[in-house]
């Protein structure tokens, strides 16, 4: 229920937009493990991490200053895909972040990595997951939205896709979101 209430706050009452932001810059959302966040085990449930990426997705659009643009014409973001990586786990309190990046997009979707991490005990960042997100926007009226229209209304004319990494791009053709 915590990470539901912190994407309510993160889309409805957005984090301030930060000056100089371009849709390709990274966006760290910072979080703490909460007791509801753990399962028997004692350690983050894996449906919380896709939590946190919502959580992390609306502050990425909120670092942009999309809100207000987006809403303006009725489009609204969704998951069209998802897959995650684990490589450690999360515990009680512990402290961790998310840096939501863009990769890149086709016709259809925008794909985003979403890297986990905590600090080390040397002081080092841990790697401790990575989602690779395909999102599309919808429009109020059930429209699709195309990932091109909504990256010119993010970022203006002229900024063209960087080229998708191969793990990603087979990921997209496998799980059949990728532009035919």
């Amino acid at each position: 229920m915590i990470r539901t209430l912190q994407l309510a706050t993160a889309t409805f009452r957005p984090r301030r937009a930060v000056p100089g932001q371009t849709l390709l810059d990274p966006s760290v959302t910072r979080m703490r493990v909460h007791l509801s966040d753990l399962d028997l085990y004692r350690h983050v449930n894996n449906g919380i991490y896709l939590q946190c990426c919502d959580v992390a997705r609306s502050n990425y659009l909120a670092d942009l200053g999309a809100f207000d643009a987006l809403n303006a014409r009725g489009w609204y973001p969704v998951v069209a895909a998802q897959t995650i990586k684990y490589r450690r786990s999360l515990t009680y309190r512990q402290r961790f972040d998310i840096t939501t990046t863009v990769l890149g997009w086709d016709e259809r979707v925008v794909y985003l990595e979403q890297a986990f991490s905590r600090p080390g005990r040397d002081g080092a960042s841990e790697h401790v997951a990575r989602a690779i997100i395909a999102g599309r926007f919808l429009g109020r009226d059930g429209s699709r939205v195309a990932a091109p229209d909504v990256v010119r209304l993010l970022a203006g004319e002229g900024v063209t896709s960087p080229p998708l990494p191969d793990d990603v791009a087979a990921w997209a053709r496998a799980v059949d979101v990728a532009a035919r």
